[in-house]
């Protein structure tokens, strides 16, 4: 059975390809074998294999929750005009 391989080409940011190189060659692995890692889980899960993050370190819906939350705080919390005010009010009972 021969195994027919071909050629991916990508643009990455210098910087990116230095730091994998080195991430890889750490590893044990050079960046060819690492990526075909990758494309290995990706096939294997049916989906990107790891968890998707914002630049908040959020997933997607972890940060549109708390964007909703937050402009449900706006419209509909309470405000205080003190820090005492809000003790008071925070610790009566």
């Amino acid at each position: 059975m021969s195994i027919m391989s071909t050629t991916i080409q990508i643009r990455v940011d210098k910087a990116v390809k230095q730091k994998a190189d080195k991430t890889f060659k750490k590893m044990g692995l050079d960046m060819s074998s690492g990526v075909k890692l990758f494309l290995h889980r990706v096939i294997q899960s049916g989906s990107i294999p790891f968890t998707l993050r914002t630049a908040n370190g959020f997933t997607p819906a972890q940060e549109r929750q708390i964007l909703r939350d937050s402009m449900e705080a706006s419209v509909h919390g309470k405000t205080y005009k003190t820090v005492k005010e809000m003790f008071d009010d925070i610790l009566k009972d």
